[in-house]
């Protein structure tokens, strides 16, 4: 996913590693997000037969599918809660960089 916002009031030798760092939290944190949506859909869904299983191995996969998942609609934009976060927190930053300049 590629966000786009200024950060200009950032440090040059480290703006674009803070950015860098500001956009994989925003994706990680949307993925845990889309993560925790998609679990109901998840229970009582067993995609290796008819019959209902208790079998740990295929709760664990079935976690890891979703969690790859949502991974995945994250990366690719999601709902656009990573780019609002990024946005919101690089206006703050910009914001505080001003007030500190006056």
């Amino acid at each position: 996913m590629k966000i786009n916002s200024d950060v200009s009031s950032l440090p040059a030798s480290d703006g674009g590693q803070r950015q860098a760092k500001l956009i994989d939290a925003s994706e990680q944190f949307e993925a845990t997000m889309l993560q925790e949506l998609m679990k109901p859909m998840q229970h009582g869904q067993n995609s290796w037969g008819d019959e209902k299983s208790d079998d740990s191995a295929s709760d664990t996969i079935g976690s890891f599918g979703t969690e790859m998942l949502a991974k995945a609609i994250s990366k690719g934009g999601g709902f656009g809660l990573a780019k609002l976060i990024v946005s919101k927190v690089t206006l703050e930053h910009q914001k505080d960089s001003e007030k500190k300049t006056h």
